[in-house]
């Protein structure tokens, strides 16, 4: 009498056809592929997280974007679609919040750098471009300083 087991190991060793190695060799490319681009589109796709919002003081005129005092030397912050940097003491720049590559929204300002987290550009405090793939510095976005106040416009 035949076993269960011996009866299923003889219709696997039946259907069972050995792969090519051509066979092998497409699927194992496929599998690497995929891999490939899915790690290609997450790496494009993703986002660090945004970056603090900047807020005017309580006292602030209409339009104000952020308080002076937020605005590190060396450094800068992201308010209502605009980035906000302090080179030097006293000196304010302003910039839209978009990266000049593919339209990604920046991330912030870390090191001295603004940053877009899409395809990692980065540009220095004065919206030139430190590192691409982006080749157009930040287009600049007028605003006054209106006492302790940075004033859209």
């Amino acid at each position: 009498m035949t076993s269960h087991s011996e009866i299923a190991a003889s219709s696997a060793s039946k259907s069972a056809k050995p792969v090519s190695r051509r066979t092998f060799v497409a699927g194992a490319g496929v599998v690497v592929g995929a891999a490939v681009v899915g790690a290609t589109a997450t790496a494009c796709g993703t986002t660090a997280p945004p970056a603090p919002a900047l807020s005017p003081p309580s006292n602030a005129p209409k339009g104000a974007l952020a308080a002076t005092a937020d605005i590190p030397v060396g450094g800068g912050g992201i308010a209502d679609g605009v980035v906000i940097t302090q080179p030097v003491a006293g000196t304010f720049e302003g910039f839209t919040a978009t990266c000049t590559h593919a339209g990604c929204a920046l991330s912030g300002v870390r090191n001295g750098l603004i940053e877009c987290p899409c395809h990692g550009s980065k540009f220095r405090l004065d919206g030139t471009v430190e590192a691409g793939p982006a080749e157009k510095p930040l287009k600049k976005v007028p605003f006054r300083v209106d006492g302790d106040s940075i004033v859209r416009g």
